[in-house]
């Protein structure tokens, strides 16, 4: 008698194999490829000359672009076709998903604004596929909280400084400090320490105490402040690095996928054949049974005889 293989056999099947397809070397330098062809087509586009001459074979070659990335996704759906939720918990899938699915919205094919800039997005698909590149754009989104602490303090030092500026040398020096704003604009090219020179050459004309204020401002908001940001970055790094590693880890093996279909198609045939057997062996031990005369009978014959 045969059993049926269970519901989700099927989509476990079809997930193992997509994810063997989705994680071999080859589908992500194909991959990887065609990104970089969709760039050099929007270079291309630029060039109204080029452009105007090959537009049926730019757009044909975009057309084809399109309908590989919609293969691709196809293909990473497939993946977490046993486990859809998981295709969701990657970031990475959802933006190569609205990536890929906006091309297909009718709002957004209309306005060729929208569209060149989604297009452009897919260029940032690369990350995917260099880890170092995805590791620093991972660390410059984790930097983020820290980026605007860094900004609001900075914004502080920047404004209070500005306010010393303006009461000492409004005076003598309006072009650069006659007011806050032009005051605080002044100290923010400052940070760079270009023109610092020109600046407390300028303010030692006014006052020798001037070299007290542009030092320690030089010292606090071109030194101080920068290795904190520069902290900041390197301790999100080492943070992606980690989530790095971790997902390495956790990312299961497609040829450990495949040998785990194999061995359930295997004990799914051997239950089977067991089954078969059993049944096999109940029908050859009724069938004696039947044949044998009970005992009762054959005491009686021994009597009589």
């Amino acid at each position: 008698m045969a059993h049926p293989m269970p519901a989700g056999h099927g989509r476990a099947k079809l997930a193992a194999r997509c994810r063997a397809a989705a994680e071999a070397p080859a589908f992500g330098m194909a991959v990887f490829c065609v990104i970089l062809l969709n760039a050099v087509l929007m270079g291309a586009e630029t060039y109204s000359g080029l452009a105007e001459e090959y537009r049926q074979v730019l757009q044909a070659a975009e057309d084809g672009c399109l309908v590989l990335f919609t293969l691709e996704m196809l293909v990473r759906l497939g993946a977490c076709a046993d486990q859809p939720k998981a295709f969701f918990r990657d970031p990475w899938n959802v933006f190569d998903l609205v990536v890929v699915a906006s091309a297909f919205v009718p709002l957004v094919r209309e306005n060729t604004t929208l569209l060149r800039l989604l297009r452009l997005a897919r260029v940032l698909r690369t990350a995917r596929f260099l880890p170092h590149l995805r590791i620093l754009l991972v660390a410059v989104g984790r930097s983020l909280p820290g980026t605007a602490s860094f900004l609001f303090v900075g914004a502080l030092v920047l404004y209070v400084y500005a306010m010393v500026g303006w009461v000492c040398f409004a005076d003598a020096d309006p072009q650069h400090y006659g007011s806050v704003g032009r005051a605080a604009l002044t100290l923010f090219l400052l940070t760079t320490l270009d023109g610092l020179t020109d600046a407390v050459r300028a303010g030692l004309q006014i006052s020798r105490l001037s070299i007290i204020y542009y030092a320690s401002y030089a010292l606090l908001a071109s030194f101080v402040l920068v290795n904190v940001l520069i902290g900041v970055v390197l301790n999100s790094l080492d943070e992606a690095r980690e989530m790095e590693k971790e997902a390495s880890r956790a990312q299961p093996d497609p040829g450990r996928d495949g040998m785990d279909a194999a061995d359930g198609d295997l004990r799914d045939r051997i239950a089977t054949a067991r089954r078969a057997l059993d049944e096999i062996e109940a029908g050859l031990g009724a069938a004696p049974q039947a044949a044998r005369p009970p005992a009762r009978q054959l005491e009686a014959s021994h009597t009589g005889g």
